[in-house]
């Protein structure tokens, strides 16, 4: 039998992602649930929004709100949480090189190391030495990198976040099971459960 399937929708850069990607692992196999786990890029999304940077930025009360709503769920959940000084992070190098290491068994583990390095221990994750460590850590080899670099490769993550905007997703995390989409990491266990609920 076919397990129920649902796409998981994720940006490097953003705080409420680290929350979910720490957690849905364990959920999703509770759940029975298949996730196929979707790096994107935000700034093209919003920028399409004529926003120049995070909605957290541009808000100053917003995100004054997130930074203390994370140190209070995290603080919850048992993740180590670091304010960063350079919010938002430039992803690319870490969503080019997540899309390589999730074609392996540790491309979880890849990514959940790239959250923790940025914001558990506060590193940046522009720097390829941080994300060569984060694949280290998974036991994925370092060329990854490189291998991230190539056209095709750029293309693909391009082609990622067109779709997520066809989709009509606007922010991090979201979960999509089929046509219907679910924002927010206070989503999980909700889109979990859709997609337990109207397996094909």
């Amino acid at each position: 039998m076919t397990k129920p399937q649902m796409d998981f929708w994720f940006e490097f850069a953003s705080t409420y992602s680290y929350l979910s990607v720490m957690r849905l692992p364990a959920r999703a196999t509770e759940a029975g649930v298949a996730v196929r786990w979707r790096p994107f890029l935000l700034g093209p999304i919003f920028a399409a929004q004529g926003w120049n940077t995070s909605p957290f930025k541009i808000y100053a009360a917003k995100g004054t709100y997130m930074w203390r709503d994370m140190e209070r769920r995290c603080a919850a959940r048992g993740l180590a949480f670091k304010r960063s000084d350079t919010m938002p992070q430039h992803s690319v190098l870490a969503a080019r090189t997540a899309q390589l290491a999730l074609e392996h068994p540790q491309g979880i583990a890849f990514c959940q190391n790239v959250y923790l390095m940025q914001f558990a221990e506060g590193l940046n994750i522009a720097d390829a030495d941080v994300i060569a460590a984060c694949l280290s850590a998974a036991k994925l080899p370092a060329d990854l990198i490189d291998k991230a670099q190539a056209d095709a490769n750029k293309h693909r993550l391009r082609d990622t976040t067109e779709e997520a905007m066809r989709r009509g997703i606007f922010g991090a995390p979201s979960f999509t099971v089929g046509d219907e989409l679910f924002w927010g990491d206070d989503q999980l266990d909700t889109a979990l459960a859709w997609a337990s609920g109207h397996a094909a």
